[in-house]
């Protein structure tokens, strides 16, 4: 999309998708990719939920602030088309790290890459801005978000949902008032106060936090991270923050347990995503493959299949992805095999999550007691033969 920078047409809300994370707790599944472009779901990949809320919410320009491993993910992203983010009054716009005139060239932390972008944002012109996350699986209406923050007169709104109490130390606590006002900030404390964690979802007052953003980094550059200083700071400064209480299905999908367990919930036909409501659509860019094809000896049980698959074995409460081929004599159970992987003969999968074109070769065993076993993109583990 090409800006003028004669034209400043007002736009009410700008969302920005921080999609830069090189996810290295995924270990081998981003070591040439990053995180939010990791396929989930058998045909979607990890950026397609906080893309499609977006679509689903009315939200009309989006920037994409990407960085670790870009290629993958830009690839994905195209012109925004997938998601309806390329018409005449919409765009999608992918903003990479560059070298600035202090020789700055990559991305410190969440606030300083909006602090990078100030430019991109200025051309766009919000009255808001909503920072998001390129990596979580959930379904949320930034709209009603948005209202909330109006009508609290709030200079910073944050999105809180509910953990368990005693995996409260690992997030942002929000400790509020009766009236939602957050009045104290605790980062991962080891008794936290509440259970309200932070979902790493932000509306601002864009001139607001726009004149907080160049004063620091004009003086001593230490707001560099939103929940480590920008909320502290605003806290401090007296600025009206609120929180937006969220009760809907939410994952943060950061490591390969949580990653294989929000997989899982997702083949149940009933699952909290309600992936089957038409009125809020989960959009991708898809690959076009031919129809399945399941051979005689084939059994399916209880799993999601999907485009370009040749299953000659047996699969139950799996996920098979674009292009998967399994062949003769093999067993996949409990496991999520990504898009364009070669299972061999007489294969025994359990509990694993096989990356993208990976190869396993006949007669392997790919499972760990106890754990969840990783083959990552591309690797071939045991011996491969020709033969379909």
């Amino acid at each position: 999309m090409i800006y003028s920078p004669n034209i400043m047409m007002k736009t009410e809300m700008l969302a920005m998708i921080l999609a830069g994370g090189q996810g290295t707790r995924l270990g081998a599944l981003t070591k040439h990719i990053a995180k939010p472009a990791v396929p989930f779901g058998g045909r979607y990949r990890i950026i397609d939920f906080t893309l499609s809320n977006c679509t689903n919410s009315g939200i009309k320009e989006v920037g994409v602030v990407t960085q670790y491993q870009p290629l993958a993910l830009n690839s994905h992203l195209g012109n925004g088309s997938s998601w309806g983010f390329d018409g005449i009054d919409s765009g999608l716009t992918i903003l990479q790290p560059f070298s600035s005139s202090d020789g700055e060239k990559w991305f410190q932390g969440t606030a300083h890459a909006i602090y990078q972008n100030i430019a991109y944002i200025d051309q766009v012109n919000p009255e808001y801005i909503l920072i998001l996350s390129g990596d979580h699986i959930y379904k949320m209406n930034y709209e009603e978000m948005l209202e909330f923050h109006k009508e609290k007169n709030a200079s910073l709104t944050v999105a809180v949902i509910e953990v368990p109490i005693d995996e409260a130390s690992r997030f942002g606590i929000m400790n509020t008032d009766e009236n939602s006002r957050i009045i104290e900030f605790e980062e991962k404390p080891e008794e936290p106060k509440n259970n309200l964690a932070s979902m790493g979802i932000y509306i601002f007052n864009w001139q607001r936090l726009r004149a907080v953003l160049i004063n620091s980094y004009s003086k001593d550059g230490q707001m560099i991270d939103f929940g480590k200083h920008v909320i502290p700071s605003y806290l401090e400064s007296g600025e009206n923050v609120y929180a937006f209480r969220f009760d809907g299905y939410w994952k943060d999908v950061g490591t390969i347990d949580s990653l294989w367990e929000a997989n899982m919930e997702f083949i149940n036909i009933e699952n909290d995503l309600d992936m089957r409501n038409h009125n809020w659509r989960i959009y991708s860019k898809n690959t076009i493959s031919p129809p399945h094809f399941f051979t005689e000896t084939a059994v399916i049980k209880n799993s999601l299949i999907v485009d370009g698959c040749y299953i000659a074995g047996e699969i139950k409460d799996s996920i098979l992805s674009t292009d998967v081929r399994v062949k003769e004599g093999s067993k996949i159970e409990k496991s999520v095999i990504m898009p364009g992987a070669t299972i061999g003969k007489n294969v025994f999968i359990k509990n694993a999550i096989i990356g993208e074109n990976a190869v396993v070769g006949d007669n392997a065993t790919v499972y760990s007691e106890g754990e969840i076993y990783v083959v990552g993109n591309s690797e071939v583990i045991g011996v491969v033969s020709n033969e379909y």
